[in-house]
């Protein structure tokens, strides 16, 4: 028996808009939540035209050789940066003519995997084994509007179509629980005197991964409370008058408490290196997820505020790496400490529903610059006045890399491990010399 997908009906609204507006073969993006039961779709994106496809005025294409596909893979990461906890691509779609019903399958498979792997490419937490491996690939054809809903498993390469249900449910998108909590970050990352310039963004993700683990082991309290794993995440929570539904705003607040790793033999494998400069990571970061209300369970629910987590901070310091880069003055040396702020966070709502999406803001950006993005990457026009900038305060610190020449770096380096080595022993002498005094003492005290 394949997946069912129960989907919002704006999402069907969307697609029939776009089957009857245009004549040329579109595809896009499906976004929504999996589980275990049934998998939820709030949103349906195309794919934006390039900017010389804007300009010749070709987006009335119907040829699939035409399909970019490394486009529409980097359309899929820009827009999982966007998601907060919980969501996710959950696949692709395409609305084409019917003549190309047969061919556009062996596309849509490409599709699935590429945007899959775009997606995964950074990320800093493990895939679980309740994890659902299914993507979905949904065919719209134009003339008829029939569907035809089809499944992969991303993680089998040589997997085939599976089918699947698509089904329509008013208020979707309502039916939403959130999970939100504020974690104070402060990472400290070396930098090796090995490491390249290239390398720098490499090192810092090596960083994350690590403070990436601690999360994964923190406790997450419920509104104060620890809960147990397989709880019902709604345990004691108001319904409405219903009885079976909490309200559709409905927010959990949730607190981290970080603990040391669990690994018992984390400090034997502790090193001493030598490092020429370091990035410090400051701040307070706001952290948002969401989990639909069919009984939803507690570990579902901090698995999905955990990755949020993860997701945001690792996102931010790439899209500050991306904009250094960009701006990148020639012939400017790292001689001095400096100072970059990470992109804060801006929410703002799904039209008709009460999920938040979300985007960065740089310091110098203005809320039309923020409006144009919601459009362009999510399709979804945004009134200035919804946009909620999350007060967040975010620095990285980065000291410079020095430079050394290879004899003088060579005989630095050996006179730093020997001073390291007896600036120990000393200590060493030190700590023996005090204990044979105390020793002493305590034996002419009691003999008197």
């Amino acid at each position: 028996m394949g997946r069912s997908y129960f989907v919002e009906e704006a999402v069907g609204q969307y697609l029939s808009e776009l089957a009857t507006n245009s004549q040329a073969l579109l595809t896009g993006l499906l976004v929504g939540q999996c589980s275990q039961q049934r998998d939820y779709v709030v949103l349906a994106i195309r794919t934006p035209p390039k900017e010389e496809e804007s300009k010749s005025n070709t987006s009335r294409r119907s040829d699939l050789s035409n399909i970019d596909e490394e486009w529409i893979a980097a359309h899929a990461n820009q827009v999982s940066r966007m998601l907060p906890g919980g969501l996710l691509v959950l696949g692709v779609f395409t609305v084409a003519a019917p003549e190309l019903a047969k061919e556009i399958q062996n596309t849509l498979r490409k599709l699935v995997f590429s945007v899959e792997k775009s997606v995964a490419r950074k990320r800093l937490w493990n895939i679980s084994e309740e994890d659902v491996s299914d993507r979905v690939a949904l065919h719209l054809c134009s003339a008829t509007k029939k569907m035809l809903c089809r499944t992969y498993d991303v993680q089998d390469p040589k997997s085939t179509a599976k089918p699947a249900d698509w089904k329509y449910q008013h208020g979707l998108a309502t039916s939403w629980l959130s999970l939100e909590c504020t974690i104070n970050a402060n990472i400290h990352i070396p930098l090796p005197v090995t490491l390249a310039s290239h390398d720098l963004e490499k090192n810092t993700r090596n960083g994350l991964a690590r403070w990436a683990k601690q999360i994964e082991e923190a406790v997450f309290l419920i509104n104060g409370q620890v809960r147990e794993e397989d709880a019902d995440l709604l345990e004691g929570q108001k319904r409405s008058a219903r009885g079976n539904t909490p309200s559709a705003t409905q927010s959990l607040d949730v607190r981290v408490l970080m603990q040391l790793s669990r690994s018992s033999n984390t400090r034997s494998t502790a090193t001493v290196q030598i490092c020429s400069g370091s990035i410090n990571l400051k701040g307070a970061l706001k952290c948002k997820a969401y989990i639909h209300n069919n009984k939803p369970r507690v570990k579902d629910a901090v698995k999905a505020l955990k990755r949020d987590i993860i997701n945001t901070l690792s996102d931010r310091c790439e899209m500050l790496f991306e904009d250094l880069l960009l701006n990148e003055t020639p012939g400017k040396k790292n001689s001095e400490r400096e100072y970059h702020t990470l992109p804060c966070r801006v929410f703002a709502p799904i039209v008709g529903s009460s999920v938040l999406l979300c985007d960065y803001k740089f310091g110098d950006e203005t809320a039309r610059e923020i409006q144009e993005r919601f459009l362009e990457m999510l399709d979804q026009a945004v009134q200035p006045e919804d946009l909620q900038t999350a007060e967040e305060m975010n620095m990285v610190e980065v000291t410079p890399l020095k430079e050394f020449q290879d004899v003088v770096q060579e005989k630095r380096l050996t006179k730093e491990v020997l001073l390291l080595k007896l600036h120990q022993n000393i200590g060493v002498v030190i700590a023996v010399a005090v204990a044979i005094s105390a020793a002493a003492f305590s034996f002419n005290y009691f003999s008197d």
